[in-house]
């Protein structure tokens, strides 16, 4: 064992990557936007506790999610603008594979409340589950991708004033 991370031995970046994301635009959208994805996350998530815990606020708590939906779409698709300016694909590059990967269950379950929502198959109860259920998987989510970022900015050579983007 040679004490080195990880990390040390596969680099999030290359040089060259890292100067395409630190001079992509895209890298200023994607630290836009998670905060406020997650802003809106944290609002949602209490109304539709709200509304499960005391039956108040259906309406407010539906549409809230909705919103919370359309902000994941949002950092979703200048995300993949951004890994394709970054790594040369829209998805699955291999620096951020399994983060990819769990996003698809993120996006398959915000669309399948949406899709509840907008042709009634569950009650409202059940939709607030589901929407828990989307929850939970965009907290793991976005785990994983601060996680990443996280040993990017360890990594030897990274500049730590950099803006590292979500993604």
């Amino acid at each position: 064992m040679t004490g080195r991370r990880a990390s040390d031995a596969h680099p999030l970046y290359t040089a060259e990557q890292r100067r395409l994301r630190d001079s992509s635009p895209w890298t200023l959208v994607q630290g836009l936007l998670a905060p406020v994805q997650f802003l809106v996350f944290a609002v949602s998530l209490v109304l539709v506790l709200r509304y499960l815990s005391t039956g108040a606020g259906e309406s407010a708590a539906a549409w809230s999610v909705v919103v919370k939906t359309l902000a994941l779409y949002a950092i979703m698709i200048t995300g993949s603008i951004w890994e394709k300016a970054v790594f040369g694909r829209y998805l699955f590059a291999p620096a951020f594979y399994w983060e990819d990967v769990f996003s698809m269950l993120v996006l398959a379950l915000h669309t399948a409340y949406l899709v509840a929502l907008f042709l009634g198959l569950l009650d409202p109860r059940g939709l607030m589950l589901l929407a828990l259920a989307a929850y939970a998987s965009y907290a793991i989510n976005a785990t994983q991708f601060i996680l990443k970022l996280r040993a990017a900015r360890l990594q030897p050579g990274a500049v730590g004033a950099q803006m590292e983007g979500v993604r």
